[in-house]
């Protein structure tokens, strides 16, 4: 990886899209330039035959994500959403350049209907303003906004294996919890509640006093704490998976569960005090982190085969009852990471990107895991 010469170059795991998918796909990014800049800075991390089919999915949701956020009645704007998945998978897109791209993702890659339907329930559930009772129910939640984008970039990638899809899983699961516990004060102030409730009313605070006027104080840590140990069970458990990937995608993979656990360690040295202020990664740790990732030897100890978290057997059922209607071309016997330095400097300057665009975003696009996975 460290060598000289010519850049190795990883080969396609499938052929090129045809030119009418192309104009399409082309749309699309557009789309996600103009109005999701997060993700559009974090595809330039992945192959082009993992980027495209990801830029077609996301523009998906962000036209849903925008559907149901920006309706007066989002009932029914997720009733036409259903209804436009619909004609997605009976092959019959409705003419529009982000439907007919998804139904040739979906065609070629064969992603299971569950695990989009999962996707727009977590919509569902936001617009709700769903609060949650237990550790199950935040991630329940966490499975539908973020294991959900995990499972489809794992299926991109070419997986189908039920343990790499497990910790695929696991690491949404680990990103959304770290999502939370950073951002307890922010959501707060704008009437959003995802701590478990069981958890504050164990530390003696009533939840809805408690979001009425939100302040820190030694029982929030202690709620925060315990997220964030759940957390690190995870980023733990997905090592093994990330390995299991494809060469030229573990890196930046990698990449994003350094940086995310590096979150939950800046929260936890300033004393779990997520409420005055919000934990920021700096560009100088970053890159450490970044470097961490591509060296060799960074895989902990973990069983790929562990069992998966029960609130995401769902998604692993939806793909195993999938049939696999189209098989990618084997790869070729090239060398398939990126060169270490360019990797670096583009991985250090797409994430501070992300963050900076994070801090200009809605808290609504905030929570969905989906904007920052692909990095």
């Amino acid at each position: 990886m460290h060598g000289s010469g010519s850049p190795p170059h990883a080969a396609a795991r499938w052929p090129a899209f045809p030119p009418a998918v192309t104009s399409d796909l082309d749309a699309c990014r557009e789309l996600l330039h103009a109005g999701s800049k997060s993700f559009f800075a974090a595809s330039l991390l992945l192959p082009r035959d993992v980027r495209e089919p990801a830029t077609a999915l996301y523009a998906f949701c962000r036209v849903a994500d925008d559907a149901v956020d920006l309706s007066e009645n989002p009932s029914a704007a997720l009733e036409a959403l259903t209804g436009r998945l619909d004609r997605i998978y009976a092959g019959r897109p409705q003419d529009d350049p982000v439907d007919r791209a998804v139904a040739e993702v979906i065609a070629r890659y064969a992603l299971p209907r569950g695990i989009l339907d999962a996707l727009l329930d977590g919509f569902a559930w936001d617009a709700e303003g769903r609060r949650y009772d237990d550790l199950s129910g935040v991630l329940a939640y966490s499975a539908r906004v973020a294991a959900t984008v995990g499972v489809l970039m794992t299926l991109l990638m070419g997986v189908r294996d039920p343990a790499t899809l497990a910790r695929a899983c696991d690491l949404g699961l680990a990103m959304q919890l770290t999502n939370i516990a950073r951002d307890v004060g922010e959501d707060a102030r704008a009437g959003r509640l995802y701590l478990p409730r069981d958890w504050l009313a164990e530390q003696g605070l009533d939840p809805e006093a408690w979001l009425a006027a939100p302040v820190f104080d030694a029982r929030i840590g202690r709620v925060v704490r315990r997220l964030l140990d759940v957390a690190d069970q995870l980023y733990d458990r997905s090592c093994a998976g990330i390995a299991a990937l494809p060469a030229d995608c573990r890196a930046a993979i990698n990449a994003a569960r350094l940086v995310y656990a590096e979150i939950g360690r800046l929260v936890a040295s300033g004393g779990y005090d997520s409420v005055s202020g919000r934990a920021v990664v700096s560009k100088r740790r970053k890159l450490a982190l970044v470097t961490r990732a591509c060296l060799p030897g960074w895989l902990s100890p973990g069983r790929l085969d562990a069992p998966a978290v029960a609130e995401v057997r769902f998604l692993i059922e939806a793909i195993e009852a999938e049939p696999r209607r189209a098989q990618p071309r084997a790869l070729e016997g090239v060398a398939l990471l990126r060169p270490f330095r360019g990797f670096t400097r583009r991985t250090v300057g797409v994430i501070e990107l992300l963050e900076r665009v994070r801090a200009r975003e809605s808290g609504h696009d905030r929570h969905h895991a989906g904007g920052v996975a692909p990095v």
